[in-house]
């Protein structure tokens, strides 16, 4: 198995063999001239993504800079799709994103890891686990999320926090490391934020 084989296979491997370089640094050219959009260039920039992405739904919308270590070769995402400024993917392997769920400025959800063993990391040695995040999810600003994680439907995650294990659906959860804070209930039909009540007739 050759080293560019290996980065989807959850092995070890050297993420600086030059059979990976050259198609990374290719991705990366793309995702370059992404970031030097004008913000008026939405349709550019629509197609631009599609060229990008491994998978890529309608109305989606990432506001740059948006970084990734691929450029999205790696990333799924669904339909509806919102990144705030400074979305970061290290989609060294696939990252998977539900559709209408939307990402507050400055989240990073990583795919990659090295070995705590010293020796290994001397040797530059990475792995890679896949990271899923289900439909209608709100990650809020400066969230990271570590490899091999899975987020389920409907659930925000708290600004800032660091998402090191499984996240059920449909719960609150914040912190670091993220614990789920409660469910959603009827109180979130009744209220959108602290004490303000949902209008329904103006919605």
């Amino acid at each position: 198995m050759t080293q560019l084989e290996k980065i989807h296979s959850g092995d070890i491997y050297y993420p600086s063999d030059d059979e990976i370089m050259k198609e990374q640094l290719l991705c990366l050219d793309k995702l370059y001239d992404f970031n030097m959009t004008r913000p008026t260039e939405l349709d550019k920039r629509e197609e631009m993504l599609k060229e990008m992405f491994a998978e890529i739904g309608e109305n989606c919308y990432i506001e740059p800079p948006f970084h990734a270590n691929w450029g999205g070769k790696h990333v799924h995402f669904g339909k509806n799709v919102y990144a705030n400024f400074g979305l970061t993917l290290v989609d060294d392997t696939h990252i998977y994103v539900g559709d209408g769920t939307m990402f507050g400025p400055n989240c990073v959800i990583a795919t990659a890891g090295h070995p705590i063993l010293p020796e290994l990391r001397e040797k530059q040695y990475q792995f890679n686990v896949p990271v899923h995040i289900g439909r209608n999810c709100w990650l809020g600003a400066g969230v990271l999320v570590m490899p091999g994680v899975t987020i389920g439907d409907n659930t925000v995650i708290g600004a800032g926090s660091v998402v090191t294990k499984d996240i059920p659906g449909n719960v609150v959860a914040v912190g670091n490391p993220c614990r789920v804070l409660r469910e959603i209930g009827e109180h979130d039909r009744e209220f959108y934020f602290k004490d303000r009540r949902i209008n329904y007739e103006n919605l």
